[in-house]
């Protein structure tokens, strides 16, 4: 079936008040400030700590760390199911209540991280419990992207559809620095501080991110979107069939789109981590340079997405994988130089100019290939799905090709991958109507 977007597909544009938008938008940024910050930190986390603390094998520390990035790639292996669980519960009952769910749950899992007894004190019991932790962080997350997404474009004035969902995308670059800002700070502790009980400040700290969350979700409306729809259209029994059978092409859409954006981010600000490692460059010096690349980010994303309102959505993506494309082996050129200045020119196009890009216009992108009854199943699922190919394998793959040719050129293979396979997917989508009705 075409994915054309049509009166039945395009999303419901019902404005809310400025006031209820205004909360709208924050509820959605906090929520995903709270669940990248927990994401990064694990990503941190096992990229500086979780080797020798959870996964102590062998004498070469790059198993250790290479076996952490495996409990990151079960997270993102949990994110579909979490994805088909809270999106049937969006989709046939309530996008607010799902949020609240989400929330609770991530804030949760995280906190208790922060507990966890290392492999010294529990033995084999330590991993098994981060990874059974990362997968319910997984699947909460699964869930949170999507909901987040939708409370704002099924409620955004139309011809603003995508400034206003690009505000939910800064939550992913707040929910960064927050990790990486509280990451450096653990780090100025003595090393022994540092992997005895700094560490599990970050994790701790989470509490507070999801308690002001929880209690702005409380007091935010219902999509009216949601709420408008046709009472048949609210309540497919199973929207994940609805998917599969009616919407196949849209849903291999999303996974493409989604390729480059999320498999780039986890390179550039995860990978980049253990290869500058790799080459000598201090690890502080690398995580000050994501964190500064990623807060210009936080406001180029609202660049991105208000430019969408303009030239059109594809036009933007476009902008970004092309961008990925050109970037991927002078990304790590401009690393290996070791010069501050170098490094940061990198994280710069790598960052706000090529994903902020794709981040900023997903949204809507992603939103207007399934129609409202089983938007919140469709856009979680493909956003979901595309994840476990490139944030949560994309990761563990570079460390390992790392491993063995001693050399980042495969990894930089694998990001063009990515972007060819999203530069199809683009080529294969109709012209939104921002754009006039001309592809580019």
């Amino acid at each position: 079936m075409s994915n054309v977007v049509t009166e039945q597909t395009a999303p419901a544009a019902i404005p809310q008040d400025a006031g209820q938008m205004r909360k709208l938008v924050f509820a959605s940024v906090l929520g995903n400030a709270l669940e990248w910050y927990d994401f990064f930190l694990y990503g941190t986390a096992a990229a500086l700590v979780f080797g020798p603390l959870f996964f102590p094998v062998g004498g070469d520390p790059m198993q250790g760390t290479l076996l952490a990035f495996s409990g990151f790639a079960v997270g993102f292996l949990a994110r579909p199911l979490g994805g088909i669980v809270f999106g049937h519960l969006g989709d046939r009952y309530s996008r607010k209540m799902t949020l609240i769910m989400t929330l609770t749950l991530m804030g949760a899992t995280t906190f208790v991280i922060g507990l966890l007894p290392v492999y010294s004190q529990i033995g084999i019991w330590a991993p098994l419990s981060l990874i059974a932790l990362r997968f319910l962080q997984g699947v909460a997350s699964g869930g949170e992207w999507g909901g987040g997404v939708l409370m704002l474009s099924e409620n955004a004035p139309a011809d603003r559809r995508g400034f206003y969902t690009a505000w939910s995308q800064m939550g992913v670059s707040g929910g960064f620095v927050l990790s990486a800002f509280a990451f450096y700070l653990v780090q100025r502790l003595p090393e022994e501080d540092l992997m005895s009980w700094g560490w599990r400040v970050p994790f701790l700290l989470s509490i507070v991110i999801f308690l002001v969350g929880v209690y702005i979700r409380k007091n935010i409306r219902e999509s009216k979107a949601f709420t408008h729809a046709k009472p048949e259209d609210q309540h497919e029994k199973i929207p994940l069939m609805v998917i599969i059978r009616e919407h196949p092409k849209a849903l291999l859409q999303a996974i493409a789109l989604r390729l480059p954006e999320n498999g780039a981010s986890y390179i550039f600000f995860t990978f980049s981590v253990v290869y500058a490692k790799h080459i000598g460059i201090s690890t502080g010096e690398i995580i000050s340079a994501v964190t500064l690349a990623m807060l210009v980010e936080f406001f180029s994303i609202l660049f991105w997405g208000a430019l969408s309102d303009r030239i059109g959505l594809k036009p933007v993506y476009y902008i970004g994988v092309i961008g990925l494309l050109v970037m991927a082996f002078p990304f790590f050129w401009l690393l290996s130089t070791g010069d501050y200045g170098w490094i940061m020119l990198a994280m710069l196009l790598g960052l706000p100019f090529c994903h902020g890009a794709m981040i900023g216009t997903q949204p809507c992108i992603m939103s207007d290939l399934f129609p409202v009854r089983v938007r919140y199943s469709g856009l979680a699922l493909g956003h979901e799905v595309g994840s476990i190919f490139s944030g949560g394998l994309g990761p563990m793959l570079a460390v390992a090709m790392l491993m063995y040719f001693d050399a980042s050129w495969p990894v930089s293979l694998l990001l063009m991958g990515y972007a060819l396979l999203a530069w199809i997917a683009l080529r294969s989508l109709p012209s939104d109507k921002n754009n006039n009705g001309v592809a580019p």
